[in-house]
């Protein structure tokens, strides 16, 4: 295992800072150059997006579901092979987000992302949040004095089941970073 120098440390720092300000105004080249090979792990939905027209993909999918999506950095801490990241992802739902149409919601989730490296090299961007908490928020804005809102949850909670594995498990993901 490589040691952590605070010149390491502040190697690392930088590129999971460049990251997260990519994203934020959707430079793709620039976030994708930030690792080799592009491997995102989305624990709490059992997905993983691994190499780059996967990764795009995911970009693509999410920003067309919340356009203004940002970050608000809580918290940076350095481990032997890690930055581990707590901030708050924000948004608007504006485009359909899995199988959940827009619902025009504002939210703010609270997450934690482990930038996993192999010494200087980014391999892996895994994230962790709870999802019921985003639902939550989605669906919160909901005028239910209205049809159209039943209609929008019915086909939420539906996406979210056909999420779930057949005995109410999350899926696993198709790969690891270990694979």
């Amino acid at each position: 295992m490589t040691a952590l120098t605070p010149e390491l440390r502040a190697i690392r720092e930088k590129i999971v800072l460049d990251h997260f300000e990519g994203e934020v105004r959707q430079e793709w080249d620039e976030v994708l150059s930030t690792f080799p090979h592009p491997h995102y792990e989305l624990i709490p939905m059992g997905v993983v997006h691994d190499g780059e027209a996967e990764v795009r993909g995911y970009y693509h999918d999410t920003r067309v579901a919340f356009p203004d999506q940002r970050h608000q950095m809580i918290e940076l801490r350095h481990s032997d092979d890690a930055v581990i990241c707590e901030f708050y992802l924000l948004g608007t739902h504006l485009g359909p987000f899995g199988a959940i149409p827009a619902t025009g919601s504002k939210f703010k989730v609270r997450m934690t992302a482990f930038f996993i490296f192999e010494g200087e090299t980014l391999i892996c961007e895994r994230v962790y949040f709870d999802v019921l908490t985003m639902l939550k928020q989605l669906l919160g804005g909901l005028d239910f004095a209205k049809p159209r809102s039943y209609l929008v949850l019915a086909k939420a909670l539906k996406g979210a089941f056909s999420a779930l594995g057949s005995k109410g498990k999350p899926k696993e993901p198709a790969h690891t970073i270990s694979d």
